[in-house]
């Protein structure tokens, strides 16, 4: 089905983390798309993913990931990839909403583990 989809327009919105938001635009075990916010100085769980690879595009704001022990900053209008089996989070240390675009392949769905 072709539809135009936006967070406005979302029937799939979660809640996730500290107080952080989801919108979750495609869902299919080869992929997921969502859009995500994460409110200033909040962080995810340490975790990895056995399959899923994982790309995150930025929006609004600055990130700083954890990927297996080293710190990238991401900026505005720039994406991360990061492989299956690396151990990382998102962290928003800014004091400004952090706003991303995540795309996982195959979809994370059951393949998640904490390391927190």
């Amino acid at each position: 089905m072709n539809e135009i989809l936006s967070k406005e327009h979302c029937l799939n919105h979660y809640k996730w983390g500290d107080n952080c938001d989801g919108w979750n635009f495609v869902n299919s075990p080869e992929a997921s798309v969502k859009q995500e916010l994460m409110p200033a100085n909040t962080a995810e769980k340490l975790h990895f993913h056995t399959y899923a690879k994982q790309f995150f595009f930025i929006l609004k704001g600055q990130a700083t990931f954890l990927i297996e022990g080293e710190s990238f900053i991401v900026d505005v209008g720039k994406g991360l990839q990061i492989k299956a089996g690396d151990k990382h989070k998102i962290l928003n240390n800014g004091t400004g909403d952090l706003e991303f675009i995540l795309f996982s392949y195959p979809s994370t769905l059951n393949d998640r583990t904490d390391c927190e």
